[in-house]
């Protein structure tokens, strides 16, 4: 194996922050480890990786190389492999991970054929990438099929096999399992139906400026549940419907919950703010997970379905007519509420923007480093600053508007 060099010295005379007696003492001795060792060898070698101390993480996990528990040799030379793609000797790191491999079964196995599957994307051998992906497979978590699925599916794509890849692109959706969009679908229907006969309830889901400047902040939700008549609810929910299953299959069922109210507020709050009028329904929510798409598929790239790649691409036109008929109606006399429409677009777009896929893989994820590596996604910290940010800027729009009506 290709001799890793460190990646950054200490200062003269300095401790190393992992000095440790006593492994620094398994390090000059030789013969077996005592399994505690071999673990504590393990994790300084990963903490030295991270921490660009190439020599001594290699050191570490090469102590290790032999010991008779092949979970502990398995992580010891996929952390070896680790050490040797961090210096740029891809050829020896997938050596080095394809020894895991080689292995007796153990823990480290499904994370070598992830690398190895990485390591052949970047170098352009799709068949080779293929089946390191279906070794991983075989192998993975339950919460990493997806992700697997969706990386096989477009693998599929890649060397022209359609049929696989859309039954991976199934697989990594989970389309077996019930969405989350027609539940929402259901309940709106199933409560606005009920609010067509009822004045009472109506009032009381309704988006009212008084009653919001009063505290009733839960009506910058609900007025994603009321409509305006049987037209106008059919036209919601089935754009819902076309819409609502694609961000579900990119981004999963909880961010698709989390758009659809957040954007149902970021169209409450833009009617709040610029209609000062009552109003009803999910045009704000849906607007916003068209927003989502159009600036998700822009930053991420995500891999599309066939069904999603034919509908994606009309998404911009779809906003231009809505808005120029929004404008064009308003001038005739008609209540739409295009203040809605435009708040919920952008709070959708932003969160588009901060937010990755998590249920398929993007042309990023694709080529996946391993620890250490650089990184292809946002950080979580990121995300949650982007969306706690949105909420914050949000909670200002309604205070100021609140404070100027």
């Amino acid at each position: 194996m290709t001799e890793p060099r460190d990646g950054a010295a200490t200062e003269a005379g300095a401790a190393s922050p992992f000095a440790d007696p006593v492994l620094d003492t398994a390090l000059t001795t030789q013969g077996p480890l005592d399994n505690d060792i071999a673990r504590r060898l393990i994790e300084r070698g990963g903490a030295r990786l991270d921490a660009g101390e190439f020599g001594p993480a290699a050191a570490d996990f090469q102590r290790v190389v032999g010991h008779p528990d092949a979970n502990l040799t398995g992580a010891a030379v996929l952390g070896t492999g680790d050490v040797l793609y961090r210096v740029n000797a891809e050829d020896s790191a997938k050596a080095a991970w394809t020894s895991v491999t080689k292995l007796p079964e153990n823990a480290s196995t499904y994370p070598a054929w992830k690398r190895l599957a990485g390591f052949y994307v970047r170098a352009n051998d799709l068949p080779e990438a293929i089946e390191a992906y279906r070794q991983a497979d075989r192998r993975a978590p339950v919460e990493d099929k997806a992700e697997i699925a969706s990386r096989l599916g477009w693998l599929a794509k890649e060397t022209g096999n359609e049929g696989a890849a859309g039954r991976y692109f199934a697989r990594s959706r989970g389309s077996a399992g019930f969405l989350l969009t027609y539940a929402v679908l259901g309940i709106t229907s199933l409560i606005s139906i009920l609010a067509f006969s009822s004045d009472d309830l109506l009032t009381k889901l309704w988006l009212d400026p008084f009653w919001i400047e009063h505290g009733q902040l839960y009506r910058l939700v609900s007025v994603a549940l009321v409509h305006g008549g049987f037209p106008h609810l059919i036209l919601n929910m089935y754009a819902l419907f076309i819409i609502g299953p694609i961000v579900e299959s990119i981004w999963g069922k909880r961010m698709f919950l989390l758009f659809y109210v957040v954007a149902a507020i970021g169209g409450a709050t833009g009617s709040f703010l610029f209609s000062h009028a009552q109003s009803v329904g999910a045009s704000g929510a849906i607007f916003g997970l068209v927003g989502v798409i159009l600036a998700g598929t822009r930053a991420h790239h995500p891999v599309l379905d066939r069904r999603a790649r034919g509908i994606v691409p009309q998404l911009g036109l779809f906003v231009i007519i809505n808005l120029v008929f929004g404008f064009v109606s308003q001038v005739g006399g008609l209540n739409v509420d295009n203040a809605a429409h435009i708040g919920g677009l952008l709070t959708g777009l932003w969160l588009g923007f901060v937010v990755p896929p998590g249920k398929v893989a993007t042309l990023g994820s694709a080529i996946q480093r391993p620890r250490g590596g650089e990184a292809t996604e946002r950080s979580p910290l990121l995300v949650a600053a982007g969306v706690i940010g949105l909420l914050g800027v949000l909670a200002a729009a309604l205070a100021f508007g609140g404070a100027t009506l």
